[in-house]
């Protein structure tokens, strides 16, 4: 079997056994469009609209344009030989100012897509919820408002009554924990809150919405929900520390448990260090913890963590760099160690009992790549998704149950905050032209999705 060029390996990753095989995108990020088919506007409108807040002043029009050249990407996913392509429906096309009827020319847009991958034979596997929240909802209190959940719900009904005759598979909210984190306790990401622990509330009301629309799903005939979290593996800087252990059991627990047990065990960690109790109310943890058909981890790269310095400092842990490890295009914040996924599924198995089976349902890396319509040799990428496939038949080989694995993205796309600095494709875009342009590791995920299945 013949590497692309740029390819540094000539071998294909092998799995102890067949998986599904996927790619993802997000509305926000791929669509463009953001005038056009009565779309309302969200809190990434808002935040791109802001002087500062994108390192190049993008604001993620056109990009990509696929709510025009959806068809394309419908191509680029077949071409690949795609069991299932993930993307993402935006709130405020489907319902413009997230409440009341629907927008009729949203739903046609996505109802055109799902029928599309269905004709060329890639299954759709939508998220209803990529961080895309209705400014209206915003302004009535956002995440951090028990409303939202129920809004939410009402807007899962709404996609469900007309793609739930085709969509059988569903994730419900894209990575909470960023949300929560980034959106809400460091002001990082939209909405750009600075709430720090009294962001926390907004993970429950997220978890709620998942539950709520889990509900709205089943009822309309879906075969699988879940809900696709962002996980890392905690790392002490200095394992021998006692603090900086103390330090991994704080990060793990904001990060990682917070967002899992509730779903997985139907109860949130002890939450007393923080000086915070959820808002629960009766029924939330049943509606919460509905046995999950499967659960979904986003994974980019491992967390190392220290004790905390200065006396004063309410934060329980200082994230630092992770010693002696290659980094991607974001530098030392996002370190490329790919036992650090086989060590996370294999803790997930180990750690819920009665664990549902596991999806990988992102992993990617961004690398430097011209901006001008270009054929990319992305090697250094071809070589971080070789390790962190391997890294999946590790942790299968360990008695990890992942049945599925999602590169992201499908296409080069605006990277939040970074604009169009970042590119995580397998497709290059020309972003003045919306010209795509498979790389290297376009062809070489294609061959590895083909050797799994001989």
């Amino acid at each position: 079997m013949t590497a692309p060029a740029g390819d540094t390996r000539t071998d294909i990753p092998g799995l102890p056994r067949p998986i599904r095989w996927s790619a993802a995108t997000a509305a926000f990020q791929i669509e463009g469009a953001r005038d056009e088919g009565g779309r309302g506007r969200s809190v990434w409108d808002l935040w791109v609209q802001t002087p500062g807040k994108v390192i190049d002043g993008s604001t993620a029009e056109p990009g990509p344009d696929s709510y025009h050249r959806w068809a394309e990407d419908v191509a680029l996913a077949a071409g690949l030989g795609l069991d299932r392509y993930r993307f993402s429906i935006s709130w405020t096309r489907v319902q413009p100012d997230g409440t009341g009827p629907s927008n009729p020319a949203g739903l046609d847009y996505y109802s055109r897509l799902v029928d599309d991958l269905l004709a060329a034979g890639v299954t759709p596997f939508p998220t209803l919820y990529h961080w895309d929240l209705p400014v209206p909802i915003h302004e009535a209190g956002g995440w951090c408002s028990r409303d939202t959940a129920a809004r939410f719900a009402d807007y899962t009904a709404l996609v469900a009554d007309r793609l739930g005759d085709r969509v059988k598979n569903w994730y419900t909210i894209n990575e909470p924990a960023m949300t929560t984190l980034q959106g809400y306790a460091v002001g990082a990401l939209a909405p750009g809150e600075f709430l720090l622990f009294d962001a926390l509330p907004t993970a429950h009301h997220q978890l709620l919405a998942h539950g709520l629309a889990t509900r709205a799903l089943r009822a309309a005939g879906a075969d699988a929900v879940g809900v696709a979290n962002n996980h890392t593996h905690v790392r002490p800087l200095n394992p021998e520390s006692p603090a900086d252990r103390s330090a991994v059991d704080a990060y793990d627990l904001l990060h990682n448990r917070i967002f899992a047990d509730p779903i997985l065990t139907g109860a949130y960690p002890d939450l007393s260090a923080f000086g915070h109790e959820m808002p629960v109310r009766e029924g939330d943890m049943e509606t919460i913890c509905q046995a999950p058909d499967f659960y979904a981890v986003n994974f980019y790269n491992p967390t190392t963590v220290t004790a905390p310095t200065g006396e004063d400092n309410p934060i329980p842990f200082d994230i630092v760099p992770t010693p002696g490890a290659p980094v991607t295009g974001f530098g030392d914040e996002w370190p490329i160690v790919p036992e650090a996924l086989t060590a996370l599924l294999v803790d997930f198995t180990e750690r819920y009992r009665d664990l549902p089976p596991l999806i990988v349902s992102e992993n990617g890396a961004s690398f430097p790549e011209p901006d001008r319509a270009a054929r990319v040799d992305d090697a250094d990428r071809i070589s971080y998704l070789d390790g962190h496939i391997r890294a999946v038949g590790a942790a299968i080989a360990a008695g990890a149950d992942v049945e599925e694995y999602t590169v992201w993205s499908l296409i080069d796309n605006f990277e939040w905050a970074d604009g169009f600095t970042q590119r995580f494709g397998l497709v290059h875009v020309d972003f003045d032209t919306a010209e795509r342009t498979p790389k290297a590791s376009y062809d070489w995920y294609r061959r590895v999705i083909e050797g799994n299945r001989a």
